[in-house]
């Protein structure tokens, strides 16, 4: 009998590790796939209020600053009160403030709704909670469960930027957020539902919650005694050059990204394509991502993290110079280069990056180290997101950005051969 006790009492956890990865994919592709929407949206409210690109821009820079700066009180939230606070309120944020964009008329309205509700909103359900889970979770192949994890983001732009352009096109731009932020709040029951005791505890500690939320937190504390600084962990951190190594590539990674992500649709428009082949190719793209991003834990579990980020890298330039060769030679080929080369490499370093911080910060404190670092990542992309806006003012064309995003791609891969915290990986 107590040969067999053994095997009934692993089941559970085995299956509820499952969930937890499919809870954090779920939430990963909604925060992800909506943030994304407003690609669609840029056109339509070009032509409905006669804003500049920059000023357009501007909304989706303050979205991911917001995304960025929220990041490590959110880490600090979910560190002190856990998953079920952080979740409900990323999830009302977020609904609540693309509920409200179908009314907006004002350019700092959509500054506040989609800026900075949105921003925190995804920022609450994104990859600052899921890293610290999944870490708790999967002990033993975090950085595969993380990668896993991150195709969520890709899933999330495949199936809803083309659903978002539909609704432009079907309903108008205003319904259009009324039914992606009233989804999400009707979604609210649902949430606080979710079993988050048992979540928040980690593998091998559900049958601790009888006794005490106490016993729970030591029993993970103690299964992490890789980093056990006694100072704050986040002080020790910053202490840690390791660290401003993983902040630098999260950093120009987005750059690198978002510099021509924002004003992908418009641009694939201007050269001749309708805005649903432009929303697809931005979709089918994201599936790629899923693909990449999927595999991207895994292979830096094989091969190492610096080749993995390093191969990832290559492949992203060679879509940026495909894409480039669109502004001249219009062409499906070239079209169909950049979706594979740049989807497939976008979104992967980021289950590399947060492999590496769990292994560099393992313990209390994880998810407020992951999330200050995540900021980082945001500030990067608002960044790039700013200026894509303000090279396409400055030159009336596309290929400035994307000249631009190519020389940051040597910034963002040079962590991974230059710190020596990060070589040791390799």
């Amino acid at each position: 009998m107590m040969w067999q006790a053994g095997p009934r009492r692993q089941l559970p956890d085995a299956k509820m590790a499952l969930v937890v990865l499919l809870i954090c994919f779920v939430f990963n592709m909604l925060g992800r796939g909506i943030g994304d929407t407003y690609v669609t949206f840029l056109l339509p409210l070009e032509t409905e209020f006669g804003w500049t690109r920059s000023e357009l821009s501007s909304v989706y820079s303050i979205y991911m600053v917001a995304n960025g700066l929220s990041a490590p009180f959110v880490g600090i939230l979910f560190d002190r009160w856990g998953p079920r606070l952080v979740y409900l309120l990323g999830v009302g944020s977020l609904g609540l403030g693309y509920f409200l964009a179908g009314n907006l008329t004002q350019l700092w309205q959509f500054h506040l709704c989609i800026g900075v509700a949105g921003g925190i909103g995804i920022s609450a359900i994104g990859m600052v909670p899921s890293a610290s889970l999944i870490s708790r979770w999967f002990p033993h192949s975090t950085s595969t469960a993380i990668g896993i994890a991150y195709a969520g983001f890709g899933a999330g732009t495949l199936v809803l930027v083309p659903f978002a352009q539909y609704l432009n096109q079907a309903v108008g731009w205003r319904d259009a957020y009324h039914v992606m932020g009233g989804s999400l709040l009707i979604a609210l029951p649902i949430v606080m539902l979710l079993p988050w005791r048992v979540i928040r505890a980690g593998y091998g500690a559900r049958e601790k919650l009888r006794n005490s939320q106490r016993a729970v937190d030591d029993a993970f504390t103690n299964a992490n005694t890789s980093v056990q600084p006694k100072s704050s962990p986040l002080r020790a951190a910053l202490r840690h050059s390791g660290f401003w190594g993983l902040a630098q590539a999260f950093f120009f990674t987005s750059v690198v990204v978002y510099t021509v992500l924002v004003q992908m649709i418009a641009y694939l428009v201007s050269t001749g394509f309708t805005p649903i082949e432009a929303a697809s190719a931005f979709g089918f793209a994201g599936m790629l991502s899923v693909l990449g991003v999927g595999s991207a834990g895994r292979l830096a579990d094989v091969l190492g993290p610096r080749r993995t980020a390093t191969l990832t890298f290559m492949c992203t330039t060679l879509g940026l110079a495909s894409l480039l060769a669109l502004s001249y030679f219009p062409s499906h080929w070239f079209l169909m280069s950049f979706v594979v080369f740049f989807g497939i490499a976008q979104g992967a370093r980021g289950p590399i990056i947060s492999g590496l911080c769990s292994k560099l910060f393992p313990g209390p404190g994880l998810a407020t180290i992951y999330g200050v670092a995540y900021a980082c990542m945001s500030v990067g992309a608002a960044t790039g997101a700013m200026m894509s806006g303000f090279l396409y003012d400055w030159t009336g064309g596309y290929q400035a950005s994307i000249i631009f995003s190519m020389l940051n791609v040597i910034l963002a891969v040079s962590p991974f051969w230059v710190y020596r915290e990060l070589r040791k990986f390799g």
